[in-house]
């Protein structure tokens, strides 16, 4: 559990320009600024052999200063436990490369493609035998749904769901006498 839980998670990812047409990298800039801040919420495994564990987790996302991507860290908690979560998705050519935790050399997973897409990122995941995909789609400004599938037998299954609030939301507020 705690490999899949810290891959699935450490994304929420999901959460981060060369050779890039101008508007798409403006385009892509303008997701990662909206996932850019505070972000907290439940998510839960809804297959395998640990389906309904629920969990919550609080990340803070920042833009990558190099390149067009973003880097999440933060962590999740399952009932008394705590883990260190961190991702990052960047810019490669015409897609996104990164890593969740350690990336796949260590006990993470790497992100090998990537594609925004309006409101959504959908990045490739790979370790050793297991691929995947994770879907991240801002509802709103301060809504993040995140979905973390697996390949089986040729098929992607859903197996973590998330769904973050902004911490503080984008509220305004005016001073008055």
């Amino acid at each position: 559990m705690s490999r899949l839980l810290t891959a699935g998670l450490a994304l929420t990812l999901a959460l981060s320009a060369a050779n890039v047409t101008p508007a798409l990298a403006d385009n892509d800039e303008a997701f990662f600024r909206r996932v850019a801040g505070q972000w907290t919420g439940p998510g839960e495994i809804v297959a395998g052999k640990f389906k309904g564990t629920k969990f919550v987790c609080n990340f803070a996302g920042s833009q990558s200063g190099k390149t067009v991507g973003v880097a999440l860290e933060g962590s999740c908690r399952v009932g008394l436990f705590s883990q260190p979560m961190r991702a990052e998705v960047v810019r490669a050519g015409r897609s996104y490369r990164g890593a969740f935790q350690d990336g796949a050399a260590g006990k993470g997973l790497d992100i090998v493609s990537g594609e925004v897409s309006g409101d959504k990122i959908v990045v490739g995941l790979d370790r050793k035998q297991l691929k995947g995909a994770m879907i991240a789609r801002l509802k709103d400004d301060d809504s993040l749904a995140v979905t973390i599938s697996v390949t089986v037998a040729s098929q992607l299954v859903p197996v973590i769901g998330m769904n973050l609030k902004r911490e503080g939301g984008t509220r305004q507020s005016a001073l008055t006498d």
